[in-house]
């Protein structure tokens, strides 16, 4: 069984046991999914400012969810931390941890980059 590393930034084991290490797939998952959870990003830091608690776990969630199963480590652990401090409305949390997952986003276009 594959234990997940919260420290990794793609946990490149992961990335290849489901694109059956297709480098080009790779690349196309990455970059879906750095689309998709950039798009759930905005969408996540407007429940932030209205305080919607379930927008704010639902939407966490969902994102959580997508980075786990490509191997998006520190992203998927910083959403789950999303996902926890939402539920007990801590939105200031929840914001500073965006900020940090905007920047993990990077992290991740560069490694998608560098396949």
């Amino acid at each position: 069984m594959h234990v997940a590393d919260p420290t990794l930034v793609i946990d490149l084991e992961q990335l290849k046991d489901i694109t059956l290490e297709d480098e080009e797939l790779m690349r196309e998952v990455l970059s879906a999914l750095i689309e998709d959870t950039s798009r759930q990003l905005v969408l996540l830091d407007s429940a932030i400012r209205r305080q919607d608690t379930r927008s704010c776990v639902r939407l966490a969630h969902y994102s959580k969810g997508a980075c786990a199963n490509v191997g998006a480590n520190r992203a998927a652990a910083t959403l789950k931390r999303i996902e926890q401090d939402a539920a007990r409305c801590a939105f200031d949390d929840c914001s500073a941890s965006v900020q940090f997952l905007l920047e993990e986003l990077d992290h991740l276009r560069h490694e998608a980059a560098a396949l």
